[in-house]
């Protein structure tokens, strides 16, 4: 469980730091959009080649956000839907990771150690866990600590978001939201 102690401090040592401040393109920043009036209100459609992540609120209108995605080989696609939801989430590399990039996983292999939630966590500030046929698929819409990944297709398939972003769509996000990757 993160303690408040350390979230501010990791927040005061992010802010501190002129080497990790990062300038968003003004594209991939929130924004509500007009969108084909066919698709209902309350479900999510993301266009990976586009890097966008579509919440449709209302008949032919959607808040709009920048995200990351999969790289080649790792990119999802098809119908999803949101099967679980958390805030700080904990997170563990899964196998097929670790023997994929053993120099970033490492410390990962041969233990069962989970990293807590917080503020250094590669899942961010909330995470929305992707489902199909009643399972988990091992993808996430969640926030990041690569905010330089938005707009890129550099992620092992999950869908990144800067954590602002993904703190502002989650209670919009109902468990059961169907979710539509093209």
């Amino acid at each position: 469980m993160i303690t408040r102690r350390s979230f501010v401090a990791a927040v005061a040592a992010t802010v501190a730091s002129p080497a990790l401040a990062f300038q968003l393109d003004p594209t991939l920043r929130p924004q509500r959009v007009g969108i084909r009036k066919d698709l209902a209100p309350g479900q999510i459609l993301i266009l990976p080649a586009a890097h966008f992540l579509y919440y449709i609120d209302q008949p032919g209108a959607a808040m709009r956000y920048g995200v990351g995605f999969g790289k080649a080989g790792q990119a999802i696609s098809g119908e999803f839907y949101v099967g679980s939801k958390k805030e700080w989430p904990t997170w563990r590399p899964t196998d097929a990771m670790i023997e994929r990039d053993p120099g970033s996983y490492g410390k990962f292999k041969g233990n069962d150690y989970v990293q807590p939630g917080g503020p250094g966590n590669p899942l961010g500030a909330r995470a929305l866990y992707l489902y199909r046929d009643g399972r988990y698929t091992y993808n996430a819409i969640h926030g990041t600590t690569s905010p330089e990944s938005i707009g890129r297709s550099v992620s092992n398939g999950c869908v990144r978001m800067i954590n602002e972003h993904v703190m502002d769509l989650y209670p919009r996000v109902n468990v059961g939201t169907k979710v539509t990757v093209l």
